[in-house]
């Protein structure tokens, strides 16, 4: 399996910087990379310093658009011809344009099956720039989606704007699960950001246990907004049954897929209550549900998190209890 990165943000925030870095890095070296520019003309694959034959730019349109099959044959072929012994390399990393929305190439990636067979999906990191952040952040819907369906959230140039308080509290409003790092002097923690995570860790987990882990039974974490974007949480004592859980998913799928930015949860399904499902879900395809060996801490109760545009906060909560009086 081929571990595939993510890498996106506005235009401006820093990503080929953080990408340029990323590849003198040793443990980051033997990696392929995929740029997509948005326009005719393309400069970023001239700054990255990277062996030809692994490095392509695709160029013919925004990732989130026209160029998101190609995106995924251009993955393909290259684990083909890394499978063949035409190249060498240990991962695949992707640079977005600064105007991509993510969600729907994470959709993609998650439905195909070539893709579910040959690769492995890493953290998605966003990078978002601390000097112009809030402003990109008020005037750019894509901005606002690339930091809603991060799993890692990177703040660049604080050495000219400071700690920029203001804007990592709305950060975390946008997306209460993805951690918040910082490059400092022009340094990231690549590691943190792009190294390997195991197959049933959720990204940014403990982020999501923090953003829900004080609540009780049913309550709903305070729903935050930001032009358009809700974040919840709803949380839960009593297990759900198995048939409950597929029904919901089902259901959020058929009526709210395109709205759905994000969900991510713990969840304890009665029939397994010794071993929690991870659920995560992105628009309109969720990941077959995948189970821990264990809980990873005395706390057993489903927990879940939604990121979204004109979700209300109550519906996920209301649908569920109607499934399982409709169904038991």
């Amino acid at each position: 399996m081929v571990p595939v990165s993510i890498l996106t943000g506005f235009l401006g925030s820093g990503k080929t910087t953080l990408l340029r870095g990323l590849l003198r890095d040793p443990r980051f070296a033997r990696s392929a990379v995929i740029i997509n520019e948005f326009g005719e003309i393309g400069l970023d694959h001239d700054l990255i310093e990277s062996s030809d034959e692994n490095l392509v730019r695709l160029s013919t349109g925004c990732l989130c658009c026209s160029v998101r099959g190609d995106l995924i044959e251009t993955v393909m072929d290259l684990i083909r011809r890394r499978n063949s012994g035409e190249l060498q390399f240990d991962r695949v990393l992707i640079e977005t344009s600064g105007l991509a929305d993510p969600a729907p190439v994470l959709s993609g990636f998650m439905a195909d099956p070539g893709m579910a067979e040959n690769s492995r999906l890493m953290p998605v990191v966003t990078v978002v720039d601390a000097k112009h952040g809030w402003a990109t952040l008020d005037e750019h819907v894509e901005a606002r989606k690339q930091v809603a369906v991060a799993d890692r959230i990177l703040l660049t140039k604080t050495d000219v704007a400071g700690e920029a308080a203001p804007l990592r509290k709305r950060l975390g409003l946008l997306n209460p699960i993805a951690p918040l790092m910082t490059a400092v002097a022009g340094q990231a923690p690549y590691e943190l950001l792009f190294g390997n995570s195991g197959a049933s860790e959720i990204p940014g987990f403990g982020s999501f246990i923090a953003t829900a882990n004080a609540q009780a039974g049913f309550d709903l974490h305070d729903p935050q907004h930001t032009h358009g974007i809700v974040s919840f949480s709803l949380v839960r004592e009593k297990p759900v049954p198995a048939v409950a859980l597929a029904l919901l998913i089902e259901a959020l799928v058929e009526h709210a897929g395109s709205a759905l930015l994000r969900v991510k949860g713990l969840v304890q399904v009665a029939e397994m209550p010794d071993r929690p499902a991870v659920l995560h879900g992105v628009q309109h395809v969720f990941e077959p549900l995948d189970w821990l060996d264990q809980w990873p801490s005395d706390d057993r109760r489903t927990r879940i998190v939604f990121i979204g545009r004109a979700i209300p906060v109550n519906w996920p909560r209301r649908l569920l209890q109607a499934i399982e009086s409709e169904s038991f």
